[in-house]
């Protein structure tokens, strides 16, 4: 996300879009890790827009699943990153893409 429109609040826990806060992802996530979920998070969303335009409600349904598996791997939803220690945090991670390879 860049540009003029975007930006972090100050304690690096949301990102800034157009004046409204998303969580960001844990910034303890190794690098291989985040771009994995962020693969699965990207192939998810598609099929949930193939799903829409095919009206096939069961696919939505199980591609939101997967949209949500990776955003709580990525730490954007669930228990906040911040409160979790580092063991908690990799175990989000570690059953995410677990759930997400099947």
């Amino acid at each position: 996300m860049g540009g003029p429109a975007c930006g972090r609040t100050p304690d690096g826990r949301y990102v800034v879009v157009r004046g409204r806060r998303w969580r960001a992802a844990d910034p303890m996530l190794p690098d291989d890790v985040r771009a994995e979920l962020q693969q699965h998070l990207g192939r998810a969303r598609a099929e949930v827009g193939a799903g829409k335009r095919t009206g096939d409600d069961d696919r939505v349904r199980a591609a939101r699943e997967r949209v949500g598996a990776a955003k709580h791997g990525l730490g954007e939803r669930g228990t906040p990153w911040w409160e979790q220690d580092a063991a908690a945090r990799r175990a989000r991670w570690e059953d995410a893409l677990r759930a997400l390879r099947r």
